[in-house]
């Protein structure tokens, strides 16, 4: 079993990031790791018990290579439009605040996605384009919790990840390179997996409670 670091469940929760400009892209990463971090993740709640999940890892250089470019066709446009910069917040907003910062990491992340050690891409049996509401939540919801807890396991283990999905616009060319039966399984991202520089994350800052709370009635 991979040593895990010291970290309460709180500070697991507080202090798993998003990834970027930490991911060490030298060191190799042990498929022993990713496989007890996969037997953790699927613990996860599932809606109706569905348990319809795949799990793509991709080591490959070359096929690691081809997903950048297929994440970075749709990467680079939304760049250009400014990316997070170019939302509307309101003053003080936490997000306003970050986003350069957010946009930065984002850009050194796909100049250097063909370069990490390892990429996941989480997958669930059954299509639901064009499905209500309800079916897109009790879909996503027995996928993108299993997700999570991968990413939790990772950062237990002193290696992290980030969620995207800029990929998905391509998904059918993603699926043709990996062998994803494209008419029968969607894809729901692109997870980066390395060892980080370092173990320490700070809590990031977010919007006050007060402000996304509401009691009984919007």
């Amino acid at each position: 079993m991979a040593p895990l670091l010291n970290l309460d469940p709180d500070q697991l929760l507080t202090t798993t990031r998003s990834v970027r400009k930490r991911l060490d892209l030298e060191r190799p990463v042990e498929r022993e790791v990713i496989e007890e971090c996969l037997e953790v993740a699927i613990q996860a709640p599932t809606g109706s018990n569905m348990q319809g999940w795949h799990w793509v890892f991709v080591t490959d250089a070359a096929k690691k290579q081809a997903l950048a470019d297929l994440y970075n066709e749709s990467f680079r446009p939304y760049a250009a439009m400014g990316g997070p910069a170019a939302r509307q917040y309101d003053e003080g907003d936490t997000r306003g605040e970050r986003a350069e910062l957010v946009r930065d990491s984002a850009t050194y992340l796909a100049d250097h996605l063909h370069e990490v050690p390892v990429m996941m891409i989480p997958c669930h049996w059954g299509r639901i384009d064009g499905a209500d509401s309800g079916t897109q939540a009790g879909y996503w919801g027995s996928l993108l919790p299993a997700a999570w807890s991968f990413m939790l396991a990772l950062r237990a283990r002193g290696l992290g990840s980030a969620w995207t999905t800029l990929h998905l616009p391509k998904e059918r060319e993603a699926a043709e390179l990996l062998g994803i039966p494209f008419d029968r399984v969607a894809q729901g991202g692109l997870f980066p997996i390395a060892y980080t520089k370092g173990t320490e994350f700070k809590v990031a800052k977010r919007e006050p409670v007060a402000k996304i709370i509401h009691w009984d009635q919007w």
